[in-house]
């Protein structure tokens, strides 16, 4: 197969090709890069159509499908690239562009709440690493598979179980790279098991190693994650400033808009807590409407829900209209820890209206859910609560 150098081409078109080999290269190695490398790779795009390497091409599909969904939000363009690529990779038996391609996939996929897909493919990329013994690409897959396949579709116990092993993995390894992802992944385990001082204890490890190597989205999961850890535990003002960290991170990153929003809104859930009233709740609702991404959709019904419950007994009404619509999102998507979390803020409503019965019906639903997730930690705390009524 004839070489980029190869093919008949201008001096400029030459340049364009080495900005966008130098993209490829910052794309492999630190992943967030997105507007950079569809930059640099639209230019020759058509010419490696035409009569490029495969390979090169299945590299620049990759490029595109992850600026499509990462920045765009755009998850069938972004499909289509990632499946051609794919098919190019196993065609060309070129394992490595194959690894990052079905990554890519993977994530989309879980974005769009297809947990069962993303998991297909990161197991398939673990097949790839244990093929080529390579200790710090079967941590990061690992991790991806805890979190973007079983956290995320509410299975606790093997996100858990994966996550530990990616733990081990890393530290085999002695990357930083994956040691920062598998710390947070953990962290996220255990804030999944309802375990949040453990929690607590890795995601600020991992994001230890986030801050010296300068992984900005894995640092603002991180944040995100301990939002939420703080939150659950009463520390409201830790809360907030994490989800506002993630908030600026992602914003500096120039991907995920759905994220930026929910990390918004979830600053604005710990500030209610911490009787701020000042909170623009017509904003928030933008951002549900303009949500392109199906996982952070429910989140965020469920924390303006949270919002107008704790605001005042003026927006009782609003609260359950909204915590309603998360309950019916979360079962739509199978994110069955969150929906476990619906039922919980849906039984305090209902204890504000004096309503016992109902109260511990969703208790009752929650503790059903929170169980078959694994979630220990969720079970206990759910139960001294229906103990107390």
């Amino acid at each position: 197969m004839a070489s980029l150098e190869r093919l008949p081409l201008t001096d400029p078109v030459q340049k364009k090709i080495i900005d966008a080999r130098t993209a490829l290269g910052l794309y492999m190695t630190r992943m967030f890069y997105y507007s950079e490398a569809k930059e640099a790779v639209d230019p020759i795009t058509d010419v490696v159509l035409k009569s490029g390497p495969q390979k090169t091409l299945a590299q620049i599909l990759t490029i595109k499908g992850t600026y499509e969904y990462m920045v765009e939000e755009d998850v069938p363009r972004a499909f289509d690239h990632f499946e051609k690529a794919v098919t190019i990779c196993e065609e060309i038996k070129d394992y490595a562009s194959l690894a990052v391609a079905r990554w890519r996939l993977g994530l989309a996929l879980s974005l769009n709440s297809e947990y069962e897909k993303a998991v297909y493919q990161y197991e398939k990329i673990i097949d790839i690493n244990v093929a080529e013994n390579n200790l710090w690409g079967m941590s990061v897959a690992k991790s991806y598979l805890s979190y973007f396949g079983y956290f995320f579709w509410g299975r606790i116990n093997l996100a858990y179980q994966a996550s530990k092993e990616a733990i081990e993995l890393a530290e085999k390894s002695g990357d930083i790279y994956s040691k920062a992802i598998a710390y947070i992944v953990h962290g996220a385990s255990c804030r999944g098991r309802g375990f949040f001082k453990e929690a607590t204890e890795h995601l600020l490890k991992g994001l230890a190693f986030c801050e010296t190597i300068d992984l900005s989205i894995w640092n603002a999961i991180g944040r995100w994650e301990l939002g939420d850890v703080y939150f659950e535990i009463g520390e409201y003002q830790n809360s907030k400033e994490h989800y506002a960290k993630a908030a600026w991170l992602v914003e500096r990153s120039g991907a995920l808009p759905s994220f930026l929003t929910t990390n918004k809104t979830g600053a604005a859930r710990a500030r209610v807590m911490m009787d701020e009233k000042d909170i623009d709740l017509e904003s928030l609702c933008a951002f549900v409407q303009e949500n392109k991404l199906k996982y952070f959709e429910g989140v965020k019904q469920m924390f303006i829900g949270e919002i107008l419950l704790n605001m005042d007994d003026q927006h009782l009404s609003e609260a359950e209209d909204w915590i309603q619509k998360a309950i019916e999102t979360h079962k739509r998507d199978s994110m069955m820890l969150d929906l476990a979390r619906d039922y919980t803020l849906y039984a305090e409503l209902f204890k504000r209206k004096d309503d016992r019965s109902k109260a511990k019906e969703n208790l009752g639903k929650a503790i059903e859910i929170f169980r078959e997730c694994g979630a220990d930690g969720w079970v206990r705390k759910t139960e001294k609560e229906l103990a107390a009524l």
